[in-house]
């Protein structure tokens, strides 16, 4: 049977949330954790799910995202703006876990797509453009009869299960062509592996080496963080198989779990490190600039 290990870093399990408390203030939001980084669709902020809430970074600056403040996991963006799971703020109407969600409005609302109080799914992604949505189902629900990955074209109404030939580690990582529904990634403990019949089989197209965090860019080609003594940062054409390594800011001993591209300027990158270190560049990885440092935010 094979083992599932939703979206997590290679050296650290997911510690099970509790629900969180939604009340607000002036003062930016503890990082407790990051669980996932998206930007908005006119690349002006970036999103930063941190347990209580969302935390947004625009013009070098910080601020307290708006609505409650969900712990969302498995958080993911679309041109539409962003689905996630996770767990409702503490007073929330909604019940514990949340299952399939969506905001069109950065959070300051969410609507319910399916499986409220049955599932979390922290391996969960979206095609940027297509919408279509594929998840790691980690047991048995109303939607879902059994674990693995399946997908949905018609936002979590209904879900496909999907064979995953060729998949046999632990999966660390997941994501979706921005445009072919049918195109889906999985990072795993022996590399970047790729379907493109809606992940039904894969085949290694990635380095040799463990990977903690997968994205596609906006032009289809897939970006791949390793970890380990050669961990790396590469980009990698998912027809031609071409590679080009991309400089990483992660120091020895981090690694990184999460990256989006930003839409509208696409030599803008932002990952996030299992030791919640944020950075950015803006010319595909020549510099960066570290916006948070060990949870601490910088501005």
């Amino acid at each position: 049977m094979k083992r599932f290990l939703v979206c997590i870093s290679i050296i650290g399990a997911i510690v099970f949330s509790a629900a969180c408390s939604n009340q607000r203030s002036d003062e930016l939001i503890p990082m407790v954790h990051i669980h996932g980084l998206a930007y908005t669709k006119d690349g002006e902020r970036l999103l930063v799910p941190v347990h209580a809430g969302l935390a947004v970074y625009e013009n070098g600056k910080w601020a307290q995202g708006q609505g409650e403040l969900h712990d969302y996991m498995g958080f993911t963006a679309s041109d539409e703006g962003f689905y996630s799971s996770g767990h409702p703020a503490l007073g929330s109407d909604y019940s514990n876990p949340l299952g399939l969600v969506k905001s069109t409005n950065e959070g300051k609302h969410i609507t319910v797509l399916a499986l409220e109080g049955e599932v979390d799914l922290h391996g969960l992604s979206v095609g940027y453009k297509s919408h279509t949505l594929y998840a790691l189902n980690p047991h048995s629900n109303s939607k879902m009869s059994q674990v693995g990955l399946y997908y949905s074209e018609d936002e979590g109404k209904n879900w496909t299960n999907s064979s995953m030939l060729g998949i046999q580690e632990q999966i660390a990582a997941i994501a979706v062509h921005p445009e072919q529904s049918s195109v889906v990634a999985l990072g795993t403990e022996a590399g970047a592996y790729i379907s493109q019949d809606y992940g039904n089989t894969f085949t290694l197209i990635g380095p040799n080496q463990p990977v903690s965090a997968l994205a596609f860019t906006m032009d289809g080609e897939l970006l791949v963080a390793t970890v380990g003594p050669n961990f790396g940062f590469v980009k990698i054409n998912i027809e031609t198989k071409q590679s080009a390594d991309i400089t990483s800011p992660v120091q020895a001993g981090d690694v990184m779990i999460y990256m989006a591209q930003n839409p509208v300027n696409k030599e803008e990158l932002a990952v996030a490190t299992d030791q919640k270190n944020i950075y950015i560049s803006k010319d595909t990885g020549v510099t960066w600039q570290q916006i948070v440092n060990n949870g601490e935010y910088k501005s």
